[in-house]
């Protein structure tokens, strides 16, 4: 299945894709709602409510109330070494929240405070079942499935600091969607990830690359905190962000970004003046 959430003039309503065809779930506000019913699969599999055409429907970020992000940094082989690292050990993690998330073809703000804002195209997985101390065989029975995530970094802020957290965070920054596909109908080990701005080719990988697989990261996690049903794991990004080019690349107000995972989608967004 294919899981979206739209705006509508009531607020906002999960919803199944089938073809050129969204419709309605009744009674689930966005998909972080319908993800925390255990039955959340029959439920929407069942829904019969209003339907929406996809050329008119308006996408709001998928998971908009997660009770964690959860990222992973350095994860792809290509990228940590063009940052000059060598491969880790343990995954280096950091924290979201949900209202740096974002709709995949909304606007979102190049702020005046930061000039160093970059693309990270990345996998993202959604949590389909509490997970604590799982094992790694075990983690895929609680992933729900999988979207595409721009984890748009202010790298001057990231960089201020040792730490990550205050270039991540931003205000609406990272655009999530636009669906969900269910675990059962995409394969995370082997997908081509790329992103474009302004047209122009910046990342090409695929998922096969990753260090750390999503399973590996369920896992994990859930050794040192539970995971709940509607939470968002980023798996990070690989090469070609605009800080690690030469000269550095970074993003402007009017560039139009497009991120893409083959079988999940694409992300489209373009950057105003904040």
């Amino acid at each position: 299945m294919r899981l979206a959430t739209l705006r509508t003039p009531d607020g906002t309503a999960a919803a199944r894709l089938d073809g050129d065809t969204y419709t309605l779930i009744e009674g689930c506000d966005d998909v972080s709602e319908l993800l925390a019913d255990p039955d959340w699969r029959e439920v929407a599999a069942a829904a019969t409510g209003t339907t929406v055409p996809a050329s008119a429907a308006d996408l709001a970020t998928l998971l908009p109330a997660p009770g964690k992000v959860i990222c992973a940094g350095l994860n792809y082989a290509t990228h940590i070494r063009e940052m000059g690292r060598e491969l880790p050990t343990y995954p280096t993690l950091f924290a979201k929240f949900a209202d740096s998330l974002t709709g995949p073809y909304d606007e979102v703000v190049a702020p005046a405070e930061d000039p160093m804002l970059d693309w990270e195209c990345e996998l993202g997985v959604a949590i389909g079942a509490d997970a604590y101390r799982v094992a790694e065989e075990d983690a895929a029975g609680c992933i729900a499935g999988y979207t595409v995530v721009n984890d748009v970094s202010m790298r001057g802020f990231q960089r201020r600091t040792g730490e990550w957290l205050q270039g991540k965070i931003w205000q609406s920054s990272t655009p999530v969607g636009p669906v969900l596909v269910t675990a059962d109908e995409f394969d995370p080990g082997d997908a081509a990830i790329t992103t474009r701005v302004n047209g122009r080719l910046m990342q090409q990988a695929n998922t096969g690359d990753l260090v750390f697989t999503a399973a590996k990261l369920v896992a994990y996690v859930s050794t040192i905190v539970t995971l709940r049903a509607g939470d968002l794991l980023l798996t990070g990004t690989p090469g070609g962000v605009g800080l690690a080019r030469d000269p550095q690349v970074f993003l402007r107000a009017g560039d139009v970004v497009e991120v893409e995972v083959a079988g999940l989608g694409r992300l489209e967004n373009r950057f105003v003046a904040g």
